[in-house]
């Protein structure tokens, strides 16, 4: 496995590179050619990985509930990865960055990595950047488009071992990583708050294609790499 040590703040690597592996046929229909990385730390990346994604405008049952799934996962060593957009992604890192010590976190952003949207949350990109990744596919002066999200949103379900979907309306950009999640054949979860909404259609859809309904984060552990010894730890 490559482990990549350097002092450069900005890294361009392959995906085979960033993970530690070989992609297989399915991962490399959507997989982009070069990522772009700002970090101090080493790749590849560590693992488990889990993206928590959801709504830019959550309710507060919903930020509640992602600041509790980022906290449980920081503590139990699993990498939260997300997307640096408000609500939801945002709730996401900082309960990562605050879980106990062993937090750590993912930013794959829809921004080249000099550039930050939300504008706000600038100075949350740079303490990524400073002590964890933050993972970009456009290069440095690409400019920020709306379908740069929807692409984004492709390579976080690659980087990622499982996803949660926190919360999320008919048109939301969550959908997107929730039917490459599915399409890359990894666990896919959705939150209860969505589940018991009658009036979404694309919650039916896709546990139709194999997504599960969230009842505790143990359970995503159990679907993990490496998840026995993760529950082992829990339960001593």
């Amino acid at each position: 496995m490559m482990m990549v040590r350097t002092n450069e703040l900005f890294l361009s690597v392959s995906p085979s590179e960033l993970l530690g592996r070989p992609l297989n046929e399915i991962e490399q229909k959507y997989a982009p050619s070069r990522l772009f990385v700002a970090t101090k730390r080493n790749l590849p990346l560590p693992g488990p990985r889990v993206a928590i994604i959801g709504s830019r405008h959550a309710s507060s049952q919903g930020i509640q509930l992602a600041s509790e799934a980022s906290s449980f996962f920081a503590k139990n060593r699993v990498i939260v990865v997300s997307g640096l957009a408000e609500g939801v992604d945002t709730v996401a890192h900082i309960g990562a960055i605050a879980g106990g010590g062993e937090g750590s976190t993912v930013a794959v952003l829809g921004t080249n990595l000099l550039e930050s949207y939300p504008a706000k949350n600038k100075l949350l990109q740079n303490k990524i950047i400073e002590e964890h990744w933050a993972i970009s596919q456009f290069p440095v002066g690409h400019p920020t488009l709306r379908k740069n999200f929807v692409i984004r949103n492709r390579t976080m379900a690659l980087i990622s071992d499982a996803s949660i979907i926190v919360e999320a309306g008919e048109k939301s950009g969550s959908l997107h990583q929730g039917w490459e999640t599915l399409r890359l054949g990894r666990p896919l979860f959705i939150s209860k708050i969505i589940t018991s909404n009658p009036s979404l259609k694309w919650t039916k859809e896709m546990m139709k294609y194999g997504a599960l309904e969230l009842e505790d984060f143990n359970d995503v552990l159990g679907m993990l790499p490496s998840s026995k010894r993760l529950l082992q730890q829990i339960i001593h």
